[in-house]
């Protein structure tokens, strides 16, 4: 296994287990709760499970994400893994999914050189479950992608053109909404922008995860 996928692996871990927990408890007490009652009343009922605080239709949220974002790839020789953060926006086109848009924008230096990301994207954001209030979800589309470094080029430290080139990002996580207007959650998300041709020296190619702690405000 490479060591880019064993980073990918490390990083999803925590948050599949979590929805995957949530969703199987969930799902658990539910089925319990039916068979006593059908037991109660003595007679076969249909029980679906009802969300405590519904998910609103043609609804705008705007919000943050912060946490942790890996370089990987090219970008790992001129930069380093460090905190990042993220604006969010989401629209709820239906009950189960949502277009969800995302800026970010981040230097990782590391000695005299530097990994520079930026990005403005696009994703279908799909809630394959939902127990009371929380939904976890899968997430990807396509975005724009500025990638820039400043790197060692026949050991001269040279500074890539700054070119946008389309790129895709892949993503799991889930949401616990608090009350109707605020939700909180965790999202880790693959992006892969794609190669960056140059006058002078290599391409400029690699990709980043992020794992990150969400805030919404719905309005």
């Amino acid at each position: 296994m490479s060591l880019k996928i064993k980073k990918l692996v490390r990083i999803l871990m925590p948050v599949v287990f979590l929805t995957t927990g949530f969703s199987v408890f969930g799902k658990s007490t539910i089925q319990k709760l039916t068979s006593s009652d059908k037991a109660s009343a003595g007679k076969v009922t249909e029980a679906a499970p009802v969300s405590r605080i519904p998910t609103g239709l043609k609804e705008h949220s705007v919000g943050i994400g912060v946490g942790q974002t890996f370089v990987a790839g090219d970008f790992e020789n001129s930069g380093q893994d460090q905190i990042t953060w993220d604006l969010l926006y989401a629209y709820s086109a239906s009950y189960s999914f949502d277009l969800l848009a995302n800026f970010h924008h981040s230097k990782h230096k590391f000695a005299n050189q530097f990994t520079q990301l930026t990005s403005l994207n696009l994703g279908i954001k799909s809630k394959f479950y939902q127990i009371d209030s929380f939904s976890p979800f899968v997430v990807g589309g396509f975005g724009f992608y500025a990638p820039k470094v400043k790197r060692l080029v026949n050991n001269q430290l040279l500074e890539s053109k700054t070119k946008v080139v389309f790129g895709y990002h892949l993503g799991i996580g889930g949401d616990l909404k608090l009350n109707e207007k605020v939700a909180i959650g965790l999202m880790a998300q693959y992006h892969n922008p794609f190669d960056v041709k140059q006058e002078i020296g290599p391409e400029v190619e690699g990709s980043y995860y992020k794992l990150l702690i969400t805030a919404l405000y719905t309005f």
